[in-house]
């Protein structure tokens, strides 16, 4: 029960994480606002690690962890060109799915089968996270092709990996484990600009919503790590992707966007999976 909770706590922020950073992309550079927020949770979970004074990381956690900072990023890249280039109909849904293939799967494997109830809530909560990440369609979604196809599939193995070493290497830790995380997608970012020649610091109008939504991805990334430690991969991993939902909610609460009614049938099959995963 706890693993849903804290899974279901991190799907919450890191959808309020992302509403943020949807705010700051309005007034600067996507890439701008990735590096800054990166470097904000790096800062503070430094400054979280002096603190707590958790025993540093073994070398094959440490390894794990870096390396899933860098898919991180990556996929987060990858996602906003997918969202540049290609439908937005298409990327959200196929990345935020993709995503949460390979946990279930090694999930399964290595911790056995879920249970029936359980994984009729996965499929509930596919086809949520499928609706909920599908804005209103508009004239110019059409046919889709393999084009449109490759940049979602590759961000949402991206994502997917990310999920997977971070859950691997962080057993036991909490901090240290975000913090390698954490050095490793700001330094990913920091090459990715510079090799770029694009402006390391966005506009100042931007940086309050770039702090915040560094902070809350720092915590969604802290309350994902507590719900695999607490329960099983799989589930905390489900449970996590459902973070298009606190997005669709946040901006129809706040900038009074419309939720179309796939979106709202998504959220209902959403709430009936948590129930499912509790049962």
């Amino acid at each position: 029960m706890l693993s849903i909770l804290y899974g279901l706590s991190s799907a919450i922020v890191w959808g309020a994480a992302d509403f943020c950073g949807g705010l700051a992309s309005r007034k600067a550079r996507a890439s701008q606002a990735v590096l800054l927020g990166e470097a904000v949770g790096l800062a503070l979970l430094l400054a979280a690690a002096t603190i707590i004074g958790e025993p540093p990381l073994p070398l094959a956690s440490l390894l794990m962890c870096l390396a899933a900072g860098a898919m991180g990023v990556l996929g987060l890249l990858l996602f906003f060109h997918a969202l540049a280039k290609g439908k937005m109909t298409v990327a959200a849904p196929i990345s935020a799915l993709t995503a949460t293939i390979l946990p279930v799967a090694l999930g399964s494997a290595l911790e056995g089968f879920p249970g029936w109830l359980t994984f009729a809530g996965f499929g509930l909560a596919l086809a949520a996270i499928w609706l909920i990440s599908r804005p209103a369609e508009g004239p110019g979604n059409g046919r889709v092709g393999l084009k449109d196809l490759a940049l979602p599939l590759i961000a949402g193995v991206s994502f997917g990996v990310y999920l997977v070493l971070i859950d691997r290497g962080s057993q036991g830790l909490l901090v240290w484990p975000m913090v390698a995380s954490r050095t490793a997608g700001t330094l990913t970012m920091l090459v990715y600009v510079l090799a770029r020649r694009e402006r390391l610091l966005p506009v100042r109008k931007a940086w309050p919503f770039i702090v915040l939504n560094g902070l809350l991805d720092v915590s969604g990334n802290g309350l994902y790590i507590l719900a695999g430690q607490a329960g099983r991969m799989d589930v905390a991993a489900v449970l996590a992707s459902l973070y298009p939902g606190s997005t669709v909610l946040l901006a129809w609460l706040l900038l009074h966007e419309k939720i179309t009614r796939p979106q709202f049938v998504g959220i209902l099959l959403a709430l009936a999976a948590i129930i499912l995963m509790t049962i």
